[in-house]
């Protein structure tokens, strides 16, 4: 059940426990510039990130720029910390309304400045995976990697039968089921 599974997500939010040996795994996959934006996100999103790459791992996935994405996927979130309530109103508003948080999450032509404080949560959970990308863009990761976390959250850039929109979809699968 959905509901069961985000009381559990938010609960893990609040009381994370980070495997340090996968973190040692993981940061042998990351440049030192790339490890050093990895370390700047939240405990609850690099365990995400953690159990993402376990899970593919454990697919048989060890294509490098794969597993770099599935670390970096939410980097765009360090532009705005989110507090844990606000990501449960965000997932609350998406699953009852979906076509407003997105409304909310688009960046005005004003740009970030001008968000109201209210609607920064659902901005963020619309454009962190662009943020993400141009973060990762800076630390020198590869154009896959770059393109796998921009289009982390969209099923429809799966739909061809390219090598990188298979590694796209095994990313948003993995991204959803964590």
């Amino acid at each position: 059940m959905r509901i069961l599974y985000r009381v559990r997500q938010f609960w893990r939010t609040i009381f994370v426990k980070t495997d340090p040996i996968e973190l040692e795994r993981a940061m042998a996959i990351l440049t030192p510039e790339q490890a050093g934006l990895f370390s700047q996100l939240q405990p609850a999103e690099k365990e995400h990130a953690l159990v993402m790459v376990r899970k593919l791992t454990v697919q048989g996935e060890n294509q490098p720029d794969l597993l770099m994405a599935a670390l970096l996927h939410d980097v765009g979130k360090l532009r705005y910390r989110l507090h844990p309530l606000e990501r449960t109103m965000v997932v609350l508003v998406k699953a009852v309304m979906p076509g407003k948080a997105h409304q909310w999450g688009s960046l005005p032509l004003a740009g970030w400045e001008e968000v109201p404080a209210w609607r920064k949560a659902f901005v963020v959970a619309e454009q962190h995976a662009e943020w993400g990308a141009q973060l990762a863009h800076q630390v020198g990761v590869s154009s896959l990697a770059e393109t796998l976390i921009r289009e982390h959250h969209n099923p429809h850039s799966c739909a061809a039968g390219t090598v990188e929109t298979s590694l796209q979809h095994k990313l948003w699968v993995v991204d959803n089921e964590s």
